[in-house]
């Protein structure tokens, strides 16, 4: 596990568990045993098991997890100086912590019980699926014309419950992609200014103080989407700003479209179409 979140650094601090695992296999020296798989679901043991651990490192603190992949924290980063035997112990007490009636796992369990099994191969199915489906829907959006983008994100806004009196044609737009209010006039805050980046570069510094020269009114908010993120210079320098601006990355628009699916036109709908699949729950979801 710790091998698996050093790795995890040097991607950049998130990753696919695919790509992780990936990267990180010949860094291990894996007994035949653990490169087995289990002979009723076929999953590799080792993999399956670094799904399963990576329940105690969430409960620690030391990863999160989000649309199918793995963010390390500034307490994984800080866990990281533990030698591997503390690092594990330390992850599965706060595990304990959470859930009190868990067994205690020691080092020597290698056959696992049947439960057991069976909750590590839960886990591990239903990550490997969310991973893959959110990589799908990623490449649907990312493959979409900038306009589309931007109308996708002008549908989403007005399921969110925002009037959108303004989305601007293909061409010089001024700065300002999108317009959304409150009410159908925009006379109570807040007024939001959208700017829309479909690209693969992440967002510049630049970019966000020429944002922050058009919120010129009382109660205007800024928000910046992009496909492409965010570097943690303009996180910082959003953070240093005077004015109110908000972000937005492919993961949390992505979220929010899951979360306001219901809300949507079936234009918006149409543009992003989405379907739910219902798993037995795995032990952290």
């Amino acid at each position: 596990m710790k091998a698996v979140l050093l790795e995890l650094r040097n991607a950049g601090g998130e990753a696919r568990i695919r790509d992780l695992l990936t990267a990180v296999e010949p860094k291990l020296s894996l007994s035949t045993y653990e490169k087995a798989p289990y002979e009723k679901s076929g999953w590799i043991r080792w993999k399956a098991i670094v799904h399963f651990y990576s329940i105690d490192c969430v409960k620690a603190g030391y990863i999160r997890k989000s649309g199918g992949k793995w963010y390390l924290t500034a307490d994984g980063e800080r866990a990281l100086h533990l030698p591997p035997e503390e690092f594990i112990r330390s992850a599965q007490a706060a595990y304990r912590a959470w859930k009190t009636s868990q067994e205690k796992a020691t080092e020597a369990d290698i056959d696992l019980t049947a439960e057991e099994q069976g909750e590590i191969v839960r886990q591990a199915a239903y990550e490997e699926a969310l991973a893959q489906a959110r990589a799908e829907i990623e490449e649907y959006i990312n493959n979409l014309g900038a306009y589309d983008f931007q109308k996708l994100v002008a549908e989403l806004l007005r399921a969110m419950g925002y009037h959108v009196p303004h989305v601007a044609p293909p061409g010089r737009d001024g700065g300002i992609d999108i317009v959304a209010y409150k009410d159908p006039l925009g006379t109570t805050t807040p007024r939001i200014k959208v700017q829309v980046k479909h690209r693969d570069q992440r967002v510049t510094v630049k970019e966000v103080r020429e944002l922050e020269g058009l919120l010129r009114k009382e109660g205007d908010i800024g928000l910046i989407v992009s496909s492409g993120g965010f570097s943690s210079e303009v996180e910082r320098e959003i953070r240093a700003s005077t004015k109110h601006i908000e972000t937005m990355d492919l993961d949390r628009l992505i979220n929010l479209w899951q979360e306001h699916y219901d809300k949507l036109s079936e234009r918006g709908k149409a543009m992003l179409p989405l379907i739910k699949v219902y798993f037995l729950a795995p032990t952290e979801e």
